[in-house]
């Protein structure tokens, strides 16, 4: 039996294994700048995050407020989305060298950037996330 903090705490740490995976790719690209004919390439992990919270949260599925809408027409909320898992793409609108090689370094020094700064945040908010379970576990050894 395993005991979870919060619903909250594995999403978390789901989205920091995803960044993670990220990080590794985009170390990839930047590896590969001189490999002619390698195409930069990314991962979208969004989609299989949407996926995981809506397992996690699919308890209270029935207890949710659903999205009212006054179209048939209309697009559903962003946990509408389909999509299982997270897919690996190749990066579009990038110019490709003469040897083929569509690895931009700014590019990948930006998303890699980009990256860092999300993985501190989640990082912050798991953190954060457990420091009120430890609040509230020192607070009942005082009782």
């Amino acid at each position: 039996m395993s005991f979870e903090i919060s619903r909250a705490h594995s999403l978390l740490a789901d989205a920091m294994s995803a960044r993670a995976m990220r990080q590794k790719m985009i170390a990839s690209n930047i590896a590969n700048i001189d490999t002619p004919n390698y195409k930069a390439r990314d991962i979208d992990f969004e989609t299989a995050l949407i996926q995981k919270e809506k397992q996690i949260y699919s308890k209270e599925s029935e207890n949710t407020l659903k999205m009212a809408k006054t179209n048939g027409a209309h697009l559903g909320g962003y946990s509408e989305i389909n999509n299982e898992r997270a897919t690996i793409y190749l990066r579009d609108g990038i110019t490709q060298r003469n040897d083929g090689n569509t690895v931009d370094l700014d590019v990948e020094t930006t998303e890699l950037s980009k990256n860092s700064v999300m993985y501190s945040a989640l990082t912050a908010a798991l953190k954060k996330d457990s420091m009120i379970f430890r609040s509230v576990l020192d607070a009942s050894a005082k009782v």
